[in-house]
């Protein structure tokens, strides 16, 4: 469907994405003429889809960009049904929803280039991906296997209080996470947040499940171009543990690169705000 509220210099429409039984709401946003890429855009835990729409557009009418964005299952636009009947887990939202997405926009694009980028949980699933063999260019930003002891002090209490047996025993209660009742925002299927909770207090984070619950990844899928961006602020997934995950893509041709809010006229940047419009000014920094 054509979505009339689409600013002048791009196209946009909804699209509906299957992925192992579940669907999951996309939006693609393409330029007025031949698009030179086609990149999708997996999002970070917690982030809705609709707040990329301002990056999406921007990099539709200013880089010739096809973007495709889109809810995890169970999620934001994507959600069919009372959140606490829903069986997701993150490990779907990594290895299916983010291979189903990057699959269906290959199958709109089958003879152009498809890039991906990965913010945060978006980054760090790649070598589960069938259709990375495709992919020429990859970019995460704020990517990482990250541990609870990797958070600055100022964070890490929070964090604690977040993993914490309350806070479980309340999800466990509602049969979701109330994200508004705990500081996150969104609410979060049950199973999301247990893998999330697990794997941030477990080193090597997924990792630590692969053999066990998660099938072995194919590094050798991922030799895209890589840019592994970290943001010197962010204390939710600091730099060393962005640079940890470049274990997972042994691969890939790998470029480093830290954000730090001074270089762009910023106090901060943190973690999730990057894609926020009053962040543009980063945008390019991210994507050229």
């Amino acid at each position: 469907m054509l979505d009339a509220t689409i600013p002048v210099g791009v196209s946009g429409e909804d699209l509906d994405i299957r992925s192992d039984g579940a669907v999951l709401r996309g939006r693609l946003v393409r330029p007025m003429g031949t698009p030179r890429a086609a990149l999708v855009l997996h999002g970070a835990t917690g982030a809705p889809a609709r707040y990329y729409r301002g990056f999406a557009e921007w990099a539709a009418r200013e880089r010739d960009l096809a973007v495709l964005t889109y809810d995890y299952r169970d999620f934001g636009a994507s959600l069919r049904g009372p959140m606490r009947a829903s069986r997701a887990t993150l490990a779907d939202w990594g290895r299916l929803d983010q291979g189903a997405a990057l699959e269906a926009l290959a199958r709109i694009y089958p003879d152009t280039p498809l890039w991906v980028l990965g913010h945060s949980v978006g980054g760090l699933w790649m070598g589960w991906h069938p259709a990375m063999g495709r992919v020429s260019r990859a970019i995460t930003i704020g990517a990482g296997l990250t541990h609870v002891s990797d958070h600055p002090w100022r964070y890490r209490w929070k964090a604690r209080v977040f993993w914490s047996p309350p806070v479980r025993a309340l999800a466990r209660v509602a049969g979701y996470l109330p994200g508004g009742l705990v500081g996150l925002g969104a609410d979060l299927p049950r199973g999301v947040y247990e893998d999330w909770r697990r794997w941030c207090t477990t080193r090597g984070w997924h990792l630590s499940d692969v053999g066990r619950t998660l099938p072995l990844p194919d590094p050798a899928r991922v030799t895209a171009r890589l840019r592994m961006i970290a943001v010197a602020d962010d204390d939710l997934v600091p730099p060393d543990a962005v640079w940890r995950a470049r274990a997972l893509y042994p691969e890939a041709m790998k470029e480093q690169k830290v954000l730090r809010p001074g270089d762009f006229g910023l106090e901060r940047i943190g973690h999730i705000p990057p894609f926020t419009r009053r962040n543009a000014v980063l945008w390019p920094a991210i994507l050229d």
